[in-house]
């Protein structure tokens, strides 16, 4: 392992955060950091998970979010804990290396000690140093994986497909893949990725005749042990984003099929079925209340990063739920011991991708060049700088959203602006060249038009709830999106444990109650009518980008939050 002086230190840092026996040889600190990466096998049947890459080829920076609030019966459980609340639960040492890949916990310091996270060039090292110890271990690749960049958006995902061929995806399902169409779906489906790896979505069906679109299932061997690979898309797809672009499809959660292909799977053998879903983590821990015969949901959709996972009873048995994180940043490993026909024992670790610690592979890298070739002068664009801690992740806002945010109250004279509650996007550290590639990696979807509406304060509350609603609905099966619309301009306040309807209080724009019945210019941008799309609308790259042209440094300030009530003492917030 070759380092320069900046790398040694960096992993003499992690090794002491970490607890290790540190040397005065650059051979032995090398070592001995790598040990976070020497996983013991256990078992006869290995699993290997990565979730919502959101087409992040390149190393990058991530920051987990301070606010992730449950309700009801999900209140200070995880996924919903964060900071010390999430290490205490897992029993994660405070600074250690985990305890900055797992929280946001002195998040500007401590990245700037351990370094960027994930890179499929480093992810490939990991994924073949695993695969090594865990003869036929399979690589499931959770979905929202072909989009999140500007290279991915300009080449239909190509990029992203061809890098997970080249890291060696067994089997995959999918969210965001779906907003290039049925038809680029399917094409890459039954060409390129034919014999190589298998899409599975045992929930996407034909909306005249509910055909299956997709294998609901594949069985595979590892050593001679049969292993059902069950697909879940996400179930919201043709209302969280436009239908257009999947008309002849249905989805939905379908728990009644869902046993059906179980008991299916299991009548032909399978001795191990797991779910390779979607669905968000609230969901797939009902649902493994609901159904039996699952040992294991590998999740995704929340981008939840958690160390464990969490055991679920059932009229059959109990289901390990976990979910996987994002960006490309975190490797799950899940082991099985099976014995007699069933599961008897299980090993998991979800390890964080340090790019620092990890030997970038020659051919993942080569690849990641080739594609990156016809776009890099566009990404590279230099368009501003940032005084401050640029990140997305949290229920409510983050300091890049609020930065769309004011781009568009500026650039379309509007007094107050939405932006959806996206959870992809990366983080830029204090002091950063802020580039076109930088902007993508927040705004790169499909449908990206921007949009200046007339609305009364009464529409602009039931967006406001309904969206809420998606966010704090008490059951995770009317969970629609993502997180809670961003806001610029309007202040209120929010009660996530209200009833529906209720949780949106005294909205005020300037100090002033908003008027229910006067009208307010409001920008946004996304939306997901077929008449949005007609109208067209300026990209919101270029809306963002002609601002930081303008602008030339970034003075970030706090996000624009609302006011919370009823929360106090939650543990999902810092």
């Amino acid at each position: 392992m070759d380092m320069n002086r900046r790398e040694f230190l960096q992993i003499l840092a992690i090794a002491s955060a970490g607890g290790f026996m540190l040397h005065n040889n650059e051979s032995h600190a090398a070592g001995n950091a790598a040990r976070m990466y020497d996983l013991p096998r256990h078992g006869n049947v290995s699993l290997l998970h990565i979730t919502d890459s959101h087409a992040q080829l390149n190393p990058m920076y991530f920051r987990e979010p301070e606010i992730n609030l449950g309700v009801g019966a999900m209140s200070g459980k995880p996924p919903h804990l964060v900071g010390n609340a999430l290490l205490k639960h897992f029993g994660v040492k405070p600074g250690s290396p985990e305890a900055h890949a797992y929280t946001s916990l002195n998040y500007i310091d401590a990245a700037r000690t351990y370094g960027k996270v994930g890179g499929f060039a480093h992810l490939a090292t990991l994924v073949k140093q695993i695969r090594a110890s865990r003869p036929g271990a399979l690589l499931l690749d959770g979905g929202d994986t072909w989009q999140g960049s500007g290279q991915a958006l300009w080449s239909k995902g190509q990029d992203m497909i061809d890098a997970c061929l080249e890291l060696g995806v067994d089997v995959m399902t999918m969210h965001f893949e779906c907003m290039y169409g049925a038809q680029r779906i399917k094409e890459v489906e039954e060409g390129q990725l034919s014999g190589k790896m298998d899409v599975v979505a045992q929930n996407v069906k034909t909306a005249d005749f509910g055909d299956a679109v997709f294998k609901p299932y594949v069985i595979r061997e590892i050593n001679k042990v049969p292993v059902a690979i069950i697909g879940q898309a996400f179930p919201y797809s043709t209302i969280a984003n436009p239908r257009y672009f999947v008309p002849d499809w249905s989805y939905g959660i379908q728990e009644e099929n869902l046993q059906l292909v179980i008991d299916e799977a299991r009548k032909k053998g399978a001795q191990v079925v797991v779910l390779l879903s979607h669905n968000g983590m609230d969901v797939d821990l009902k649902l493994a209340s609901r159904v039996s015969g699952l040992d294991a949901i590998l999740g995704g959709h929340t981008h939840d990063g958690i160390p464990a996972p969490i055991p679920v009873k059932n009229r059959g048995g109990t289901t390990l739920v976990t979910n996987a994180g994002s960006n490309g940043k975190f490797l799950g490993v899940l082991d099985f011991e099976v014995k007699a026909g069933k599961v008897a024992s299980f090993r998991y670790k979800l390890l964080p991708v340090f790019a620092n610690l990890l030997t970038a592979d020659a051919n993942m890298t080569a690849l990641m060049q080739r594609h990156r070739a016809p776009y890099e002068s566009k990404l590279s664009e230099k368009l501003a700088t940032t005084d401050g801690l640029l990140y997305r992740r949290g229920n409510f806002n983050g300091s890049f959203d609020q930065l769309i945010l004011d781009a568009m109250m500026k650039e379309k004279d509007a007094p107050i602006a939405f932006s959806p509650g996206f959870r992809w996007g990366t983080s830029l550290l204090p002091g950063s060249t802020i580039t076109m590639d930088d902007v993508l990696n927040q705004t790169a979807i499909t449908y990206p038009y921007s949009t200046v509406t007339e609305m009364s304060g009464e529409q602009i509350k039931t967006v406001l709830e309904d969206v809420c609603d998606n966010l704090f609905n008490p059951d995770p099966y009317y969970q629609q999106g993502g997180d809670m619309v961003r806001v610029g301009g309007l202040e209120y306040t929010c009660e996530p444990g209200a009833a529906m309807g209720k949780r949106i209080q005294d909205m005020r724009l300037n100090g002033k109650p908003l008027d229910a019945s006067k009208t307010y210019k409001v920008a946004g941008w996304a939306p997901v009518t077929e008449a949005a799309r007609d109208r067209g609308g300026e990209p919101i790259w270029d809306v963002v980008a002609r601002h930081l042209r303008n602008e030339k440094v970034v003075k970030v300030t706090a996000p624009n939050v609302p006011k919370l009530k009823g929360v106090a003492g939650n543990p999902g917030m810092i």
